[in-house]
């Protein structure tokens, strides 16, 4: 079986999702924010402070061009989509899913900003990079999964079924 990727906004799911489906359809999990913070031994928001986005979006993407995986679930980081050479080389053994969810609901789910992680500039809001990302989640799904009002549960029994 091919990879499936799991791509949306942060708080959408994705690790949740990737473990319950992993789980489900029997194949391994692989979570590329975990892989970012044990090479640079610090959570994502130290190396955010310390390199800014569009260094941590470089980071992002030779972790992903590296990554040598089969039968596998992946939950990306959100801002995974931002290189399309990252994106190309996951989806050449890959099936990617865009779990997708309305700002608002994105926006009641992160109760930690400042801690999260979260790929953005200074004076950038999550209504601001949702917009940005948005498309580039369209643009790369292979399947499109509207998790909203639905259990990580649930999500993972969707996608196993359009899978």
């Amino acid at each position: 079986m091919k990879n499936i990727i799991l791509i949306g906004m942060p708080g959408a799911g994705k690790s949740t999702v990737g473990v319950l489906l992993a789980k489900k359809l029997l194949m391994s999990f692989t979570d590329t924010d975990l892989i970012i913070q044990k090479q640079y031994e610090k959570p994502l928001c130290d190396i955010l402070k310390k390199h800014g986005k569009q260094e941590f979006i470089k980071i992002e993407s030779e972790v992903l061009c590296s990554l040598e995986i089969h039968d596998s679930v992946i939950a990306t980081g959100g801002s995974a989509v931002y290189t399309e050479k990252a994106m190309r080389h996951l989806r050449q053994n890959g099936i990617t899913v865009y779990l997708k969810l309305s700002s608002n609901e994105i926006k009641d789910r992160i109760d930690n900003l400042s801690t999260r992680g979260i790929a953005m500039d200074n004076g950038e809001t999550l209504d601001d990079i949702f917009a940005e990302r948005a498309p580039l989640y369209e643009k790369y799904a292979d399947i499109t999964i509207c998790c909203s009002g639905l259990s990580a549960g649930q999500c993972a029994d969707k996608i196993a079924e359009m899978l």
